[in-house]
């Protein structure tokens, strides 16, 4: 299967059958994937060879704002796309096969999983991958150990405190928190900003 149907199927939504052509594609990129991150992860780096070992995880080059703390987990890579102004902290695991798509001024904290596959519930059918993109705003920062699952969009300026599982859509302008999470507070904007 070609890289670009394949990635054109997963943001449709389409169910990757077990065993499928499409299934058959996720475990290529994911042997790509894996010795990306052990080169990225295997050894000390500059700012400078991070984002181009990321540039060639992502297949995209990434702004010289970008900046990431290693380790970092995925195990597609291909279908992450970073805006400028990104901080990834470390041990970050983003699972993107069905699209991760990261906005402007985002902190990610150490920790954080970005998950965009399920797995059917029926279990003769468990082996099935179920994308939905995950979408985050500009000027978003996300907790250390908190979990994004697929589908979610969580929309500018948001905070997702430290721990936090996010099931559902995030408004803008407000800090969410628990398990699942639910939302805390506004943010209130100081009149200089």
């Amino acid at each position: 299967m070609e890289l670009e149907a394949f990635f054109a199927s997963m943001d449709r939504g389409e169910t990757a059958k077990a065993g499928s052509e499409a299934h058959q594609c996720m475990h290529v990129l994911a042997q790509e994937a894996l010795g990306l991150t052990a080169k990225l992860n295997g050894s000390y780096h500059s700012p400078e060879e991070v984002r181009e070992i990321m540039s060639q995880i992502t297949g995209k080059p990434l702004d010289e704002t970008f900046a990431m703390f290693p380790p970092f987990y995925t195990e597609c890579g291909k279908n992450i796309h970073i805006g400028k102004n990104v901080f990834i902290n470390c041990c970050c695991h983003f699972q993107d096969q069905g699209g991760i798509y990261i906005g402007d001024g985002v902190l990610i904290g150490s920790h954080v999983v970005l998950a965009t596959i399920n797995h059917d519930q029926n279990p003769t059918q468990r082996g099935d991958n179920i994308p939905g993109p995950i979408h985050i705003g500009n000027n978003v920062w996300i907790g250390s150990h908190a979990t994004i699952l697929p589908g979610v969009t969580i929309h500018d300026n948001a905070i997702i405190a430290a721990g936090a599982v996010v099931t559902k859509d995030v408004p803008q302008d407000v800090i969410v928190g628990g398990v699942p999470a639910k939302i805390i507070k506004n943010i209130e904007h100081s009149k200089n900003s």
